[in-house]
């Protein structure tokens, strides 16, 4: 097997060994979105959900979840993350909440894990708070958007990509 650096010589998955690697300024973005009906995005921006503020518990779930990706992610190495911020922004257009994780570190593995686990548990935590009044949203265009350090170098997304619908 090549190219899958997480399979060895049988195919079989292991944790990648980076104690050779040197360690660099490693930061990665990741975006995603909950598209919803206009009615429950009023309930959000208004802060009446009856489980309290979407938002920032959303917000919350998604810095805890960059920190535990280890934990959830089986190949995933536990890391020394020196930032995360999540930032939930309503869009009136999706209509919805856009979702944006920026995770940091100086190491000797990347970060886009940590950056897309944030995402993805900062959105589940959106859809738990308001399910009670709109079963129907999607989460959607879920992705990693930039990532920097490293050998590999620096990662931009195409910005015409995965653009929720």
């Amino acid at each position: 097997m090549t190219g899958l650096s997480h399979l060895d010589a049988r195919g079989q998955a292991h944790m990648v060994d980076v104690g050779g690697k040197a360690e660099t300024d490693r930061m990665a973005v990741a975006e995603g979105c909950v598209v919803m009906a206009a009615g429950t995005l009023a309930i959000v921006r208004a802060g009446d959900a009856k489980k309290g503020d979407v938002l920032g518990t959303a917000r919350l779930a998604g810095i805890m979840a960059a920190k535990r990706t280890h934990e959830l992610i089986p190949l995933c190495h536990p890391l020394p993350i020196s930032k995360v911020s999540v930032d939930l922004v309503i869009d009136e257009a999706l209509p919805g909440v856009r979702v944006t994780a920026e995770v940091k570190m100086k190491g000797q593995t990347g970060v886009e894990m940590e950056a897309l686990t944030a995402v993805s548990v900062a959105c589940l935590t959106v859809y738990d708070m308001v399910k009670a009044v709109d079963r129907g949203m999607c989460i959607e265009g879920v992705r990693l958007l930039h990532k920097s350090g490293g050998k590999s170098g620096v990662f931009e997304a195409n910005p015409s990509e995965a653009e929720p619908t």
